[in-house]
């Protein structure tokens, strides 16, 4: 028998780096959703003021198994 997998869309974000603000959607996704089996960082955004980064977003679709 094969898995089904669910792939939800989330985005997350870090005042540090883009890597925090995807792990911090792996983070936060896990405290909810049971399964998690791997993430595909579809993009980046971040807020710049005064010519510097200063929030970093990751747009991440997480895949879990559904039970």
């Amino acid at each position: 028998m094969s898995a089904i997998i669910k792939v939800i869309e989330v985005v997350a974000s870090s005042k540090k780096s883009w890597e925090a603000a995807a792990q911090n959607a792996i983070t936060e996704a896990s405290k909810s959703v049971k399964g998690i089996t791997g993430v595909d960082v579809v993009g980046f955004k971040a807020e710049v003021k005064s010519g510097k980064i200063v929030n970093y977003k990751a747009h991440c679709k997480v895949a879990f198994v559904v039970k």
